[in-house]
């Protein structure tokens, strides 16, 4: 039996979103401890050069959900990007998490060798087929994204580990 495109990927968006709002829960619960402002976690980047904190979490939801619509060959829902605050922040994740409830496995599975074009950049496109793009380009973007996000905390000194990246509330 061969592993369905809804498999493969709503459940993990969901997981990885949910893992992510776990992780900001941690944050906020660290800068309440050693009493310092969250808002200096939400510009912190690890080199000059990478996005920011919030752009991570802002960027790990649009994958999420502009991936699935891609799919689906449905229209993604737009979000402002205005969030700078933690509960801002895990407001979009589950505004991201509720779009993704929405969408019904059928309108995924059987996309395997659907064109998807997407824009790379700017002032780009690329094409893959449906499990390509699937696995060679929205899953590693999410998991890139979580990840910076937070390895961004566990350098600020947030108390996570492996258990919170992967189970996140469960941990």
């Amino acid at each position: 039996m061969s592993i369905s495109m809804s498999s493969a990927s709503l459940p993990v968006f969901t997981t990885m979103l949910g893992n992510l709002s776990h992780l900001l829960d941690k944050a906020q619960a660290c800068a309440d401890a050693k009493k310092f402002d969250a808002s200096i976690l939400m510009q912190y980047r690890l080199a000059p050069d990478m996005l920011p904190f919030t752009r991570q979490v802002l960027i790990a939801c649009d994958t999420a959900k502009n991936g699935v619509a891609r799919l689906a060959g449905m229209e993604a829902p737009k979000f402002e990007d205005f969030e700078s605050t933690i509960p801002e922040l895990k407001a979009r994740i589950q505004k991201t998490l509720d779009y993704l409830a929405t969408v019904p496995a059928g309108a995924l599975d059987g996309t395997e060798d659907k064109d998807i074009t997407f824009p790379v950049g700017r002032d780009a496109t690329h094409t893959m087929k449906g499990e390509a793009y699937l696995t060679r380009w929205v899953l590693p973007n999410l998991f890139f994204h979580v990840t910076t996000a937070y390895d961004i905390l566990r350098h600020n000194g947030v108390e996570i580990g492996k258990r919170d990246y992967l189970l996140g509330a469960k941990a």
